[in-house]
């Protein structure tokens, strides 16, 4: 597992870049974190690292936002209205998390895939695409622990 801290929102947003500009099409990025861990922050520059110009914000009532105009489409999910593998089938989200035609980032991962398994998925086995699941910690104004670890291809 890596783990770094970030000093501001502008370094959080860097990193989500560097993520955007390696990522693949068919990756997952799981992410966990509270209120405030700087998680929409990470998505916005992994939009940005994928060439998407469109403005970025959480899909906290929409469930689910999709970007177009980058190297491949961007899926932003947000499960934080959602608390059950069976409500998460019935919104039609499992495309997204099991064989994503582009990149899906996915906040409150924790609601879909629990701690202790990473790769226990409710209804399907986890597509060889690949997921990178990453652990956001608030530790102050400006400053955040982020942890991930790959997992996949």
């Amino acid at each position: 597992m890596v783990t770094l801290t970030s000093h501001s929102p502008q370094e959080t947003y860097e990193m989500g870049e560097a993520w955007g500009r390696q990522a693949r099409a068919g990756w997952v990025i799981g992410l966990s974190g509270d209120l405030g861990a700087g998680k929409t922050q990470l998505v916005k520059g992994i939009a940005a690292g994928l060439g998407v110009m469109d403005r970025v914000h959480s899909p906290t009532f929409s469930i689910l936002n999709a970007y177009q105009g980058g190297r491949f489409p961007l899926f932003h999910i947000d499960l934080y209205r959602l608390s059950t593998g069976a409500e998460i089938a019935q919104a039609g989200l499992e495309e997204y998390l099991h064989s994503p035609p582009g990149l899906t980032v996915v906040e409150w991962i924790d609601r879909w895939l629990p701690d202790s398994d990473p790769m226990a998925i409710p209804s399907q086995p986890w597509n060889p695409g690949g997921l990178r699941r990453v652990w956001m910690e608030w530790l102050g104004e400006n400053q955040r622990r982020i942890a991930y670890e790959d997992f996949g291809s």
